[in-house]
């Protein structure tokens, strides 16, 4: 017992020991329930902001910090689930945005044939798309396109431009392409709390376009989070969920270290953002991923990349209860 407890003590010292998300092994994916993946690529911005590919790095940094069990849950995740850390998605040409994003669908279509319900870290928002391609109608969501809980400050569904500075597959245009090839259904999927950078009026016109449910954060704001909670579950039960985080729709004093970041009008705080993830507890769960963390330009307490692992913790959370709930029906 007391070697359990210095045990435990050690692994809560985020300067200790090999750097592996929450502690899990590094393992690969087959048999197991739960894969954390890092993607580090930053070329799908096609900005200057291109320190995103550091963010895996970032999280395995302090993610020992983090919480072992879920309270309100009442459970520990690493006990109700098998889950592992995989490593990173490798990018020998990581300068080709489109190569990128051919190499990690490529590495997902192979997590998807494992089984294990991946939950990443990027990298800029492109990711995104790179991971839909190999899930959306794969064997983890039934053959059926994913449904989007897409917490963003930004549409990524910019339509109007052909490519971003050079990025094709870019971090703005996922949400549209990933719809047009059938891997995503926007009619059921949600995009919550867009406020960002708005450079004409028509900003939002292709995601409406599209048929994606928009809650802008004014609307959000006007209408309240339970009544957003409630659309939610309405749109989205009962379908292969797929939950991806952009870290710019908190506010920036929550996150400072992100990309585009928005100033202008105030985000998310860390209860209200858990709270609308929480909306599709129970749900099938596919998969999810964090996006757009800046460590460079993070707090020097590491803010940014303590919040990122915060959202992480509560993704593995959600899917470790279900995989926990299934064991005990059978």
């Amino acid at each position: 017992m007391a070697d359990e407890h210095l045990t435990s003590m050690m692994e809560n010292l985020y300067w200790w020991g090999i750097a592996t998300m929450f502690r899990c092994p590094n393992e690969s994916p087959e048999g197991n329930d739960i894969a954390l993946i890092g993607v580090p690529h930053s070329t799908g911005n096609g900005t200057t902001e291109r320190d995103q590919h550091l963010g895996p790095r970032a999280l395995r940094n302090v993610s020992a910090m983090a919480r072992r069990v879920h309270s309100s849950f009442e459970i520990d995740p690493w006990k109700a689930a098998n889950i592992v850390d995989v490593g990173d998605v490798p990018f020998p040409r990581a300068n080709d945005n489109e190569d990128c994003i051919e190499q990690i669908t490529q590495f997902y279509t192979d997590i998807d044939k494992s089984g294990a319900r991946p939950v990443s870290v990027g990298g800029d928002h492109s990711i995104t798309g790179g991971i839909i391609q190999a899930l959306g109608c794969g064997s983890i969501a039934g053959g059926e396109p994913v449904c989007l809980l897409h917490l963003d400050a930004h549409t990524d569904v910019f339509t109007k431009v052909d490519h971003f500075l050079g990025a094709k597959k870019s971090a703005a245009h996922w949400g549209a392409y990933l719809a047009d090839q059938g891997k995503v259904d926007p009619t059921h999927s949600m995009q919550i709390g867009l406020r960002g950078h708005a450079r004409t009026l028509d900003w939002l016109e292709p995601s409406y376009e599209y048929g994606y449910n928009v809650v802008t954060m004014r609307e959000f704001r006007q209408r309240g989070l339970e009544d957003v909670i409630a659309q939610i579950k309405k749109v989205l039960n009962g379908r292969p969920v797929y939950i991806t985080f952009d870290l710019d729709c908190l506010d920036p004093t929550i996150a400072p270290g992100v990309s585009n970041i928005e100033a202008g009008e105030k985000g998310f705080d860390i209860d209200e953002a858990v709270a609308l993830l929480h909306a599709v507890r129970g749900m099938n769960i596919v998969g999810g991923d964090i996006v757009c963390m800046m460590p460079t330009k993070d707090s020097p307490n590491q803010i940014t990349a303590l919040t990122a692992t915060a959202i992480m913790f509560e993704m593995i959370s959600m899917i470790a209860e279900n995989v926990s709930t299934k064991a005990r029906t059978q």
